[in-house]
């Protein structure tokens, strides 16, 4: 693939590492590839970061038809950059594309294009603990017309920015509303894809869980309002009775990149992981019987974010008195061991963009 490139004439001053937040700030170029029907995907190219024109009936704004996905490049102590299962990410892209009749992309210019960007803007990325390069590949349907049917032009870009912690609280437990009056998806919906409308679908009840003083939600099946499925930016894991659990994926449940990878790792370790349905009556009755020992979740943005409680019908259920478990510690250790290079990548998960 043939990327053109446009110099800006103007570079942005460097941010402290100290504060970032996550998604709050870009760096200095974007990628950008457009789709129509006669030419396929063209006009490969890198230019400054800036905004984009579009029609006011433009189908994205009307009807959600987009998709995005979510990685990471981690710095080593050595130098080398290195991205996380990319080839997981741009799989998943495509995965998504295909449930909202959007064209795929190739594989491999994907990765060529998320590789050139990165390479271009490394300087930005960041090496204090805990921070990386976030990078969001993302489509949109860009035809003007007000009318309900798949688009005939696209647009993918690439933006990229410095982030930290993706929650304030960095890795000190959180607290998790659960959510059983509104729902996010259902087996055959767009529950397994990363779609636009599934995080619009998620902002009523995120509401609901701030006014309560929590940081996120935790959704249960949208037909039984019973089964346990993931809290709205990871998936989730408990560990019961020496097990650890996590809701099997149902139709409705994103497949998650960093869920796969901990069940390798747990697995590889000796622990015994269940795949299966898991309601929240079954956590609260194991809860009460003290055998609820420990719970976390599992995520590109957080990596891994343990829950020390959560609140459900007005009742608040305190895990493992708040504090950072014996897994989810060893799994935060071992994913970012291995995403910056500390650790011996035995999985052959990293790759490193020369």
């Amino acid at each position: 693939m043939n990327i053109s490139y446009t110099e800006s004439k103007q570079l942005k001053t460097k941010l402290s590492e100290e504060n970032l937040g996550f998604g709050k700030n870009t760096t200095d170029y974007m990628f950008i590839m457009d789709y129509n029907d006669k030419q396929g995907w063209y006009d490969p190219k890198i230019v400054p970061y800036s905004p984009i024109p579009l029609d006011p009936s433009t189908c994205v704004l009307h009807y959600g038809q987009g998709v995005f996905e979510g990685l990471k490049a981690y710095k080593s102590k050595d130098g080398r950059i290195l991205l996380f299962r990319p080839d997981e990410n741009i799989k998943r892209l495509n995965r998504s594309c295909d449930r909202t009749c959007i064209p795929a992309l190739d594989e491999a210019d994907v990765l060529e294009a998320i590789k050139k960007i990165v390479i271009l803007e490394k300087d930005w990325i960041p090496t204090a603990e805990g921070t990386s390069l976030y990078i969001r590949p993302f489509i949109i349907a860009t035809d003007p017309f007000l009318g309900v049917h798949p688009s005939h032009t696209y647009m993918f870009m690439i933006i990229l920015g410095p982030v930290g912690n993706y929650y304030p609280t960095g890795l000190n437990p959180v607290k998790i509303f659960v959510e059983d009056e509104y729902v996010r998806a259902v087996a055959g919906g767009m529950g397994t894809s990363k779609t636009m409308g599934n995080y619009a679908a998620s902002l009523k009840a995120q509401d609901k869980a701030e006014k309560a003083g929590c940081i996120q939600v935790l959704w249960l099946d949208g037909v039984h309002r019973k089964y346990v499925e993931e809290v709205g930016s990871m998936n989730v894991f408990f560990k019961i009775d020496g097990k650890v659990i996590t809701p099997a994926l149902s139709g409705s449940i994103l497949p998650g990149i960093t869920r796969v990878s901990s069940m390798a790792i747990l697995r590889n370790r000796g622990y015994e992981v269940e795949e299966r349905p898991l309601s929240i009556d079954e956590i609260i009755n194991a809860y009460e019987k003290g055998l609820l020992e420990e719970s976390f979740g599992t995520g590109t943005a957080a990596v891994i974010s343990p829950i020390g409680e959560l609140l459900y019908q007005g009742k608040n259920y305190v895990i493992n008195n708040s504090e950072i478990g014996t897994i989810t510690s060893m799994l935060y250790d071992t994913l970012t061991g291995i995403q910056f290079g500390r650790l011996e990548d035995k999985f052959g998960w990293t790759y490193e963009v020369k």
